[in-house]
């Protein structure tokens, strides 16, 4: 790959961890935990801002599945409530079991993550070609990282990673605030935060419909394909790596 790149973008899940990761230790982790999070830290102004936020999308939801419905809350003392944290747990559960790519969600997935990892009950497992890769990259360019799962989570995940904290090698992080992944414009939003032109940026995914959005915005791209992802029938043309340590 030329050396004319400034920014290394990066996905995670299937990119620089496996897709257990999130299935087999994160999801259960936050899933199992909930509830005695919310009866911790419910006084936390953090915790109710993202209660709040996830009532307001618990409104707009018009699935027909939808659990329960959340009462429209004007003043944080309201997300104190027991009905309302017995209703939030549900919902909560219901948007982990389809992977919705909720803001609320992800906040409060981070939050419950940041105990584990702290504690050492989890563990950020990436693949074995990352740390020399990121080491090797942000010797010459800008790394960042760019995930569904909230830039907290992301954080916690390479500090706390089987390989020793590796943050030092990551220059930024991204979320779904900077808008979903799967659209062009978040993308430009990345290279203009990070100072650089979208044509000196290159991204790395398993997601072939990520890579189709960041090549209209200009990034050069990679199809990452590891161990345990789902098969890609069409690559759309995007370079299909299998290892980073060519790179």
């Amino acid at each position: 790959m030329a050396s004319t790149h400034k920014l290394y973008l990066l996905d995670i899940e299937g990119t620089v961890a496996p897709i257990s990761l999130v299935t087999e230790q994160l999801f259960p982790y936050a899933e199992a935990h909930f509830g005695e999070f919310l009866r911790d830290n419910i006084d936390d102004p953090a915790v109710r801002e993202d209660l709040m936020l996830l009532a307001q999308e618990n409104r707009a939801e018009t699935d027909p599945s939808l659990p329960c419905r959340l009462p429209n809350v004007r003043w944080s003392a309201l997300v104190a409530e027991i009905r309302f944290q017995i209703n939030a747990h549900a919902y909560f559960l219901w948007l982990m079991d389809r992977d919705r790519k909720s803001t609320a969600l992800k906040s409060l997935q981070g939050k419950i993550w940041k105990a584990g990892f702290e504690s050492g009950e989890l563990k950020g497992t990436l693949f074995a070609d990352v740390p020399a890769a990121l080491e090797r990259w942000s010797a010459q360019a800008k790394v960042a990282i760019y995930s569904s799962g909230s830039v907290e989570a992301q954080r916690l995940l390479f500090r706390h990673s089987n390989y020793g904290d590796l943050t030092s090698y990551i220059s930024g992080y991204f979320d779904t605030r900077t808008g979903p992944k799967k659209e062009s414009a978040s993308y430009a939003s990345i290279a203009a935060a990070m100072n650089v032109e979208p044509a000196e940026a290159v991204f790395f995914s398993d997601v072939v419909s990520e890579l189709d959005a960041a090549r209209e915005a200009g990034f050069a791209t990679q199809l990452v394909v590891r161990e345990g992802n789902a098969p890609v029938e069409d690559a759309h043309g995007h370079p299909i790596l299998a290892s980073f340590e060519a790179i």
